[in-house]
């Protein structure tokens, strides 16, 4: 899952983002609205996490840009305000969830998991394919029932590998969805994370190579 989280806060943005990343999210962060824009311009959030409050280029206008952009990216604001006139009032703007501060974090990411599997398809918190079984809310990875122990990158593309169920999914999207914006396209970084997950599965081997196109789990 890729997250942009808006907040002029550094120490809380760059906090939020440490966490989450935690939880296997590919994560990018800018502390402006404009910047925002920029971004959710150039790649495909599954959730934008945005402040209210945001000087210059409010949190009220990033939300409905990208309402009328016709984005995919699911939009939970944060804001001081708890009143539940200003909760309403944010709703409105087309935000599809609202957080006040201070917040538990365990609930944000609540929040963000449930929001992104709204971004797609709607995929369950669990996913199974062939004796594979990867629980998002445990970080937790099985094959036949057997404990498979995978680094966080390694779940990402596992869990992006599951979604697709049974489809290929290329380098290209599987770098969207679970690097961030500083991972050079170039790097051989989705070849390496491949074999490894392949290694920790064991055989019979499940993640096949389609040549020139990506990889699936068949």
């Amino acid at each position: 899952m890729r997250v942009l989280v808006v907040e002029d806060e550094r120490l809380l943005a760059d906090a939020i983002a440490d966490g989450l990343r935690r939880h296997a999210m590919a994560v990018d962060v800018v502390y402006d609205g404009t910047a925002a824009l920029e971004r959710t311009g150039v790649h495909d959030y599954d959730v934008v996490v945005l402040d209210r409050d945001l000087p210059g280029v409010s949190g009220d206008e990033v939300c409905g840009t990208l309402i009328e952009s016709g984005g995919s990216a699911r939009i939970l604001m944060l804001t001081a305000a708890s009143a539940v006139a200003e909760r309403v009032a944010g709703l409105g703007l087309g935000a599809d969830d609202y957080l006040t501060k201070p917040f538990a974090f365990a609930e944000l990411v609540a929040r963000i998991q449930a929001l992104g599997r709204r971004a797609r398809s709607a995929a369950p918190p669990v996913l199974e394919r062939s004796g594979i079984r990867l629980d998002q809310h445990r970080f937790a990875v099985t094959r036949n029932g057997e404990p498979v122990t995978l680094s966080r990158k390694e779940f990402a593309v596992l869990a992006e590998l599951l979604r697709a169920d049974g489809g290929v999914v290329s380098a290209e999207q599987l770098l969207e969805k679970a690097w961030d914006e500083h991972i050079d396209p170039f790097t051989g970084v989705v070849r390496y994370t491949i074999m490894n997950v392949r290694r920790k599965l064991g055989d019979p081997r499940l993640i096949e190579t389609e040549p020139g196109v990506g990889y699936r789990i068949r």
